[in-house]
């Protein structure tokens, strides 16, 4: 119960004042259902250009697969089965099939489908009436509308009830990702409907983007919560809303446009940056692929939409708002996590990795963080959250930022004195943080990265007392082991086209190649192996050297 209670002072007291007075009134307010007639539709006087079309997810008329995970549609309580996973039922509340790979063949699906949540799910009953949900489903049911397809007079009707409902249920509590949602579900509304209460949709939309773009992109492009596939989630929100703009012309201000265009130009880059040379995103804080669509077809939308987002690629990209750097060194490419966990009001989908790092040799991914296979809360999603769980030092057992529950961060760690420098055959990268401060030892552990020619050597220093630290290296499922000398701390690996490269560890205590798992995308595990170093000096350092 101390423990609980210690968690939740230190969560609570990085609040803002507006999410602890909305989520009282979340919680308090239950607004009435408007089930008056619907506004009429717009005509769209511009063109409405394809979106980016996501994996196809209704398999049958009624088999759905999210998450890797597949199940049917039998009954209207299937709708809220609490026996499968919040984010599957949320998943099925989205209705993204609408506007899925190969959509137009399921168009009669696609009726049925809705005609039955209609039936099934009454006004503010279940978890298809949150927030979320609701705003997502508002986007593509009207998305579907405008690829050529005819919304029903009982969808117009229960889709006008939806919007009424979500205008009343901003999710202020949270902020972040979700209130941008849900100002996109307002603008796409306010666009689609027209009359008086659609034009105070759209107003109430455009003025909440207004202020969350400032807040939540980051000068160097990086959305701010941390996490590359919330960041990609973001990027498609604001394409799909220049896109509903030109459908729409002259109904949002031109200089709002050409911040949203401005704004996904930096995204873009920001994102193009933190790619692995497989040109996907790496694993910090939550991100997993197969929720968004990948890098490529986010390119091409833009392209579609008359927004150019290619770039030159260099050798060193320090993104230091965000917090992440990259470095290209010959057949090297290294990512790595000097960032905050997140904004201090909104850690939800931070993990406790201050000071990870990816990389990639020969294009081929070696070392990789542990990845994130589902929400909840629960043992897995704790330790998928966990320090042990990536490329970087855990200390006498603990998290580096007290990440606990499904969501929640308490006391958390800051990165200070980042240096970023290049010489020229050589970068390096030092920073440091001071997560085990809380600890009785006061530790801080700083990590050094160095790049040389056909070389990185990594270099971890603990100053304070402690009794152990562990140092965990995680490698991709696809690298061969060639030999393990754990007894002399040297490790002989190749990539699948063959190339060999070594792993050389120095004043280690022990080291150990243990089994562990990836989770590269939600319901999937993949076995892989992790190099374990423990070490009681205060500094150890690891040659990662290729041919």
């Amino acid at each position: 119960m101390f423990s609980w209670l210690r968690f939740m002072f230190y969560t609570v007291r990085y609040l803002r004042p507006i999410q602890i007075y909305s989520r009282i009134k979340f919680r308090l307010y239950k607004p009435p259902i408007d089930r008056s007639t619907p506004p009429n539709i717009y005509t769209p006087d511009g063109h409405w250009k394809i979106p980016v079309q996501h994996k196809v997810s209704l398999l049958t008329q009624w088999e759905f697969c999210f998450l890797n995970e597949k199940h049917l549609l039998d009954s209207p309580a299937d709708w809220d089965d609490p026996g499968i996973s919040k984010l599957w039922r949320y998943n099925l509340h989205y209705f993204d099939d609408l506007n899925a790979v190969n959509a137009d063949s399921r168009v009669d699906w696609h009726k049925e489908l809705m005609a039955k949540w209609i039936r099934d799910n009454p006004p503010a009953i279940g978890t298809g009436w949150e927030p979320y949900p609701t705003s997502l489903r508002i986007v593509n049911w009207i998305k579907w509308a405008l690829s050529g397809n005819e919304l029903s007079q009982e969808s117009i009707h229960s889709l006008a009830i939806q919007i009424r409902w979500l205008a009343q249920r901003l999710e202020f509590h949270i902020l972040g990702n979700h209130l941008i949602a849900n100002a996109k579900a307002l603008i796409f509304a306010g666009l689609f409907f027209k009359g008086a209460e659609a034009t105070s949709w759209l107003a109430t939309g455009l003025n909440i983007l207004k202020d969350e773009v400032t807040e939540q992109i980051l000068s160097d492009g990086g959305h701010f919560e941390r996490s590359p596939m919330y960041h990609q989630i973001v990027l498609e929100d604001l394409l799909d809303l220049v896109n509903i703009t030109a459908a729409f012309p002259k109904l949002v201000p031109e200089k709002q446009l050409v911040e949203w265009r401005n704004t996904i130009d930096i995204m873009f880059y920001w994102l193009q940056s933190i790619l692995h040379p497989d040109r996907e995103i790496p694993f910090f804080n939550d991100a997993a692929f197969g929720i968004v669509v990948p890098f490529e077809e986010l390119r091409e939308y833009a392209v579609r939409l008359g927004i150019n987002v290619d770039f030159n690629s260099e050798s060193l990209i320090n993104l230091p708002k965000s917090g992440y750097v990259r470095v290209e060194n010959g057949v090297a490419v290294g990512l790595i996590d000097v960032a905050p966990i997140g904004p201090d009001y909104l850690p939800g989908h931070a993990h406790a990795d201050t000071l990870s790092f990816e990389l990639s040799l020969f294009g081929q991914r070696v070392f990789i963080n542990s990845g994130v296979s589902q929400y909840g809360n629960n043992l897995v999603r704790q330790y998928q959250r966990s320090t042990i769980a990536h490329n970087t030092v855990g200390i006498d057992g603990y998290n580096s930022s007290e990440v606990w529950a499904g969501f929640r961060v308490a006391r958390r760690a800051y990165p200070k004195h980042l240096e970023v420098e290049k010489l020229n055959s050589e970068i390096k990268v030092v920073c440091e943080h001071d997560g085990y401060t809380r600890l009785p030892g006061k530790c801080i552990h700083k990590r050094e990265w160095i790049f040389k020619e056909k070389r990185l050597c990594i270099i971890d220093k603990i100053t304070g007392t402690y009794k152990n630290a562990v140092a965990n290296f995680y490698l991709h499922p696809d690298i061969k082991i060639n030999e393990a000398n754990e007894l002399m701390g040297i490790f002989n690996l190749a990539v699948p086209s063959g190339n060999n490269f070594q792993v050389r560890i120095k004043n280690y205590d022990s080291t150990s190649l243990i089994s562990s798992n990836w989770h590269p995308e939600f319901g999937l595990s993949v076995a892989n192996k992790c190099i374990s170093i423990d070490f009681s000096s205060p500094e150890i350092s690891v040659s990662i050297i290729w041919e």
